[in-house]
């Protein structure tokens, strides 16, 4: 039996537009009866389902549409449209006729027996004509959906991405979806709430809510076929698109006019998988290793196993080093071995500085030996076309349980252990930061202005080409480890999108998690076969999934940078009210713009406060919010208005504008700042508080001066203190510390 036959005989829609799946069948009948479908699907050899076969998938999972019938002749398709008493649509069905819009095979809004007759055999004439060897299995006939002010045209759909698994999409429909993209995704399946937060991420949500005297949409409905459609891809991997657009929104519901589904073609390759217990033992022995290998050592200057040796000795680290290299009998006046299965005892790490040829044969050697961990620094594999080279190094790992970290990296630091396994300049300034980088400049680069900011750190870790470990092996321990506030990491690509989300889904609660994602492209949407799949390009993906799993996404590696230095210094807000206190009328409008551009809000002032600020200022002053001081104040006026701000519990969270005057001097005003903000720390007050400086190069010492005292301070700009500031909040937001917020594992901190 065909699939075609098969629906005709068993699944013939009913015409009900008030079906829902959930309700008449159980999920076993459900998927049994989706699963006997696609199964009839692909034994027809085909990757697409036709619209009534669309509809069987769709009743099955309560997916709301309009009543419809197949009409097989014209007397059909006339008693259907007359059964239903009003306009219709007519639709071509074909398996080979996917785009149907394009083949002329749709007509919309015909009624009467006429009519219909015409608009079906011209509908046949065009399908004909575009494809004349397509299969032609009947008219689709469907209840004409409601148009006018009150209905609201989006898109609902699921795609299949290379990073992340089945996500689903939610936009605005129609012709606007290609021309806007105003389109939001998640990964699938979604929840309830989640599925309604959709519906304000994107730029068109007032629409949704009503304007000029519209009325808003059923959201609950909405918010349903979307959970829906994310749990019919969940249950069933092998759909690679579904499309359901338009789906038109009112009041009284949602119903999609048209459903799309594609099948994939192939199954995607499953990477290993490791439990959250065996990543953090090999993780543990990494970071916190007690005895270290250098393959490749060498007495040589200049050769990167010297370097490694060098850094490892000079660093300081106290456990066990151990050179390995079979022609010299002592390095740096450490005896050396000709093999790593010589070394006596246990080894926990082995730091390979051998060419890309002679890494098989020692990572051999290396799981004989029982190491459980390789840190690969030779490039010369798949960066480079030797894929074969790369995939034999991991199947040598995988076979002897040792986790590869690279290849093609410039190593590693572990500060709080004094290792520094690495052939790059040495950095053992310690702190709660952890820096991670895909690229070994971006790694240099994050060296640089560590050490230029005096930003200490807990770990730098190159990832390289991430043949194994990868973010979320370095996510998982990070978590856990007491030395590490805040972990920021720069890629390219992630290898297995949903284990690092899951990663960050328990780590963010705990610590703020910075993301800088390079290589912004869409080029996975042009094989794409579906309006959802065309619009979900990779950085849309990203940046929707990251800020669900509660990532903080930087947009530039100096933001980047700058969040991680940051954020630790920062208390986590209470509130959203913030108020600005500037000396600089033009520094407060450029604050307050920074404020809306971060999406954070400026506080109402009530009466009784601005009266407070009043009496503190000159009456050329402004109260309100910005409060602008005036710039020719003394440093006393700085000092109360501060006060006032620390003292009042409505106000949660302070931006200071300053401006270089002989009256108050750069480092008056740091010292005044940072004294008060300690004195109220000191009696359990303890509020953010961030600062631009403007004036002569000595707001540069000034701003050093408040930074080591926790107050993030910068000179010369006016976004970057509140740009920190707003991913303070964005992370406190997402771990649920904030008032009314959402941890991000789905349920509220507060």
């Amino acid at each position: 039996m065909s699939a075609q036959d098969h629906l005709s005989a068993q699944d013939r829609p009913s015409g009900d537009k008030r079906l829902s799946g959930d309700d008449r069948l159980s999920g076993d009948d459900r998927r049994t009866r989706v699963r006997t479908l696609l199964d009839s699907v692909r034994a027809d050899g085909r990757t697409s389902l036709t619209a009534p076969e669309g509809k069987v998938l769709a009743d099955a999972y309560g997916i709301a549409v309009p009543g419809e019938e197949l009409a097989r002749d014209v007397d059909e398709a006339v008693a259907h449209a007359a059964h239903f008493g009003g306009p219709v649509v007519l639709k071509i069905v074909s398996p080979d006729i996917l785009h149907k819009t394009d083949a002329g095979g749709v007509v919309v809004g015909v009624q009467g027996s006429a009519d219909i007759r015409e608009a079906f055999h011209r509908i046949v004439a065009n399908a004909r004509a575009y494809a004349p060897d397509a299969r032609i299995d009947g008219i689709q006939v469907q209840e004409l959906l409601p148009s006018g002010p009150d209905a609201q045209e989006v898109i609902v759909g699921a795609v299949t991405d290379p990073t992340f698994g089945k996500v689903v999409a939610f936009g605005l429909g129609g012709v606007l979806v290609e021309v806007l993209k105003d389109v939001t995704f998640r990964l699938a399946p979604v929840d309830a709430d989640e599925a309604l937060s959709m519906l304000d991420s994107i730029g068109a949500a007032e629409i949704l809510r009503g304007v000029r005297g519209a009325q808003g949409v059923d959201r609950w409905a909405l918010a349903e076929q979307i959970r829906r459609v994310s749990q019919l891809v969940t249950d069933f991997p092998e759909i690679a698109e579904v499309d359901l657009n338009p789906v038109i929104a009112t009041p009284q519901g949602a119903l999609a006019a048209d459903i799309r589904v594609i099948l994939a073609t192939e199954q995607p390759k499953q990477r290993r998988k490791y439990t959250r217990d065996e990543m953090l033992a090999s993780m543990r022995r990494l970071m916190e290793p007690r005895s270290v290998a250098v393959i490749g050592a060498s007495n040589e200057p200049g050769k990167i196993g010297n370097s490694v040796m060098r850094n490892l000795i000079d660093g300081g680290f106290s456990g066990e080093i151990h050179p390995v290299n079979p022609r010299a009998d002592d390095i740096l006046g450490r005896k050396a071995y000709k093999s790593v299965t010589d070394v006596p005892g246990e080894v926990d790490v082995a730091v390979f500085a051998i060419p890309a040829k002679f890494v098989a044969a020692a990572l051999e050697e290396v799981g004989r030996k029982r190491i459980p961990n390789a840190v690969l620094i030779p490039s010369g594999f798949a960066e480079t076309g030797e894929h074969a080279l790369q995939d034999e190094i991991v199947a040598i790992g995988e076979r002897h349980g040792v986790r590869l970290l690279g290849p093609n990296i410039y190593g590693y630091y572990s500060t709080w252990q004094n290792l520094c396994a690495t052939f790059c300049t040495p950095y053992d300034v310690k702190g709660p930061v952890a820096l991670t980088s895909q690229s070994g400049g971006i790694g240099m680069a994050i060296l640089g202005f560590a050490r230029t900011t005096k930003t200490g750190v807990s770990a730098i870790v190159g990832l390289g080409n991430k043949s194994d470990l990868d973010e979320d092996d370095l996510l998982t321990w990070f978590g856990e480890d007491p030395n590490t506030q805040c972990i920021a990491m720069h890629l390219e690509d992630l290898k297995d999108g949903r284990a690092f989300v899951e990663a960050a889904r328990a780590t963010v609660p705990k610590k703020p998690v910075v993301v800088l994602k390079a290589g912004r492209t869409a080029a996975g949407a042009k094989a794409a076969g579906s309006h959802t799949g065309a619009l979900a390009g990779d950085d849309a993906v990203y940046d929707d999934i990251l800020r669900q799993a509660g990532v903080i996404r930087a947009p530039g590696l100096n933001e980047m940078l700058e969040y991680a230095r940051a954020l630790p210094v920062l208390p986590t807000p209470k509130g959203d009210n913030i108020v600005i206190i500037t000396g600089a009328g033009g520094s407060g409008v450029l604050l307050s713009d920074a404020v809306t551009d971060n999406g954070l809000r400026l506080m109402e002032i009530p009466a009784d406060l601005d009266a407070a600020f009043r009496k503190f200022i000159p009456p050329f002053g402004a109260a309100g919010n910005p409060v602008d001081i005036t710039g020719g104040e003394p440093p006393s006026t700085y000092e109360a208005t501060i006060r006032l701000g620390l003292e009042d519990p409505r106000i949660h969270a302070l931006v200071l504008g300053y401006w270089h005057t002989i009256v108050t001097p750069p480092m008056v005003f740091a010292e005044l700042t940072a004294r008060v903000i300690a004195e109220f720390r000191g009696r359990g007050i303890d509020k953010p508080v961030v600062a631009s400086l403007a004036g002569d190069v000595e707001v540069e010492e000034a701003c050093q001066y408040l930074f080591e005292r926790g107050v993030v301070a910068y000179p010369y700009t006016t976004e970057k203190p509140v740009a920190v500031l707003g991913a303070k909040y964005r992370w406190a937001r997402a771990a649920g510390l904030l008032d009314g917020g959402r941890a991000v594992g789905g349920q509220s901190m507060t």
